[in-house]
């Protein structure tokens, strides 16, 4: 059956919220464990040893044999795989989870914005443009105070956290420009970087794995491989298919404002108000971004 625009639209918002609740815990939790022991190669480990067990029953009649090769090449190398997420480990390693918010997440939507237009000449209409421009400004409010206690030697962090943002952009954009079903997706992430980087990480990368504590492994492992590793995937392409890439970037440029609520309970931290004004400016961008399709109807 047809879906209709609305439909199309409601799943692919509720998809992308789902992301910004994971990718808000994948911010916090992935800083947590780099602080715990564990390298950031071993929550990469533990996030596709996961993830695998759990596709490797569908691999064989999910896998997509119809997709030419530049697009698995693209899909596997540049979706939330092993250089995405160990890219995002190692700047959390070297900067605060403040910098990732903003230069991860908040600059999603322009990398995307501008691969959009290379590939496919689709630009963003003004109901789009202004949600997230309101978005990436409440973002850079909320991290505005980790920026400043961080100070300006995170060079190396912030770096990194924008190749992990144009990589991810590229995965998008790829998503709607040949049409990727979502368990396809799962499949071209999830395999071929586990494949490739097990052995790796077996042996050549550092590790801190026998020394951690067995509760933080479990953790990481559970939420790593299930959350961002495998629903996330999943959800990722819905919304990309069903919104577009930009409007899908826009929602999660506002990861930065979950990530401060939920850093209260997990990490012991306290919200200031320029914290609550930019939360309160985020808010409101996703409001228009989401509830502006529907009054257009």
């Amino acid at each position: 059956m047809r879906q209709s625009p609305v439909s199309k639209h409601v799943i692919g918002i509720l998809s992308a919220l789902a992301v910004f609740g994971i990718w808000s815990g994948f911010m916090v939790f992935s800083r947590a464990g780099v602080l715990s022991g564990l390298t950031a190669f071993d929550i990469t480990m533990l996030r596709f040893v996961v993830a695998s067990v759990v596709v490797i029953p569908f691999a064989r009649s999910w896998w997509p044999s119809h997709l030419p090769l530049s697009a698995k090449v693209v899909m596997a190398v540049c979706g939330a795989g092993a250089l995405y997420t160990t890219l995002m480990y190692l700047g959390l390693a070297n900067s605060s989870a403040a910098y990732g918010g903003v230069f991860a997440n908040g600059s999603l939507p322009v990398f995307t914005i501008v691969i959009g237009l290379i590939v496919s000449r689709a630009a963003p209409d003004r109901h789009q443009f202004i949600p997230i421009v309101i978005i990436v400004v409440g973002s850079l409010f909320v991290s505005m105070p980790g920026i400043e206690e961080s100070g300006s030697s995170s060079f190396t962090g912030i770096m990194l956290f924008l190749a992990a943002s144009a990589v991810l952009s590229l995965y998008i954009v790829g998503v709607k420009h040949w049409n990727v079903a979502p368990r396809e997706a799962l499949v071209l992430v999830t395999l071929p970087n586990a494949v490739i980087y097990l052995p790796l990480w077996y042996l050549f990368f550092p590790s801190q794995l026998g020394s951690a504590d067995t509760a933080t492994i479990l953790f990481q492992a559970l939420f790593q491989g299930l959350g961002p590793g495998f629903i996330a995937v999943i959800l990722f392409a819905i919304s990309a298919n069903n919104l577009g890439p930009t409007p899908t970037a826009g929602l999660v440029a506002a990861v930065p404002a979950g990530a401060a609520l939920l850093a209260v309970p997990v990490l012991s931290e306290y919200l200031l108000t320029i914290e609550w004004i930019g939360i309160g400016i985020v808010s409101a961008g996703l409001a228009l971004l989401i509830l502006k399709p529907f009054k257009s109807k």
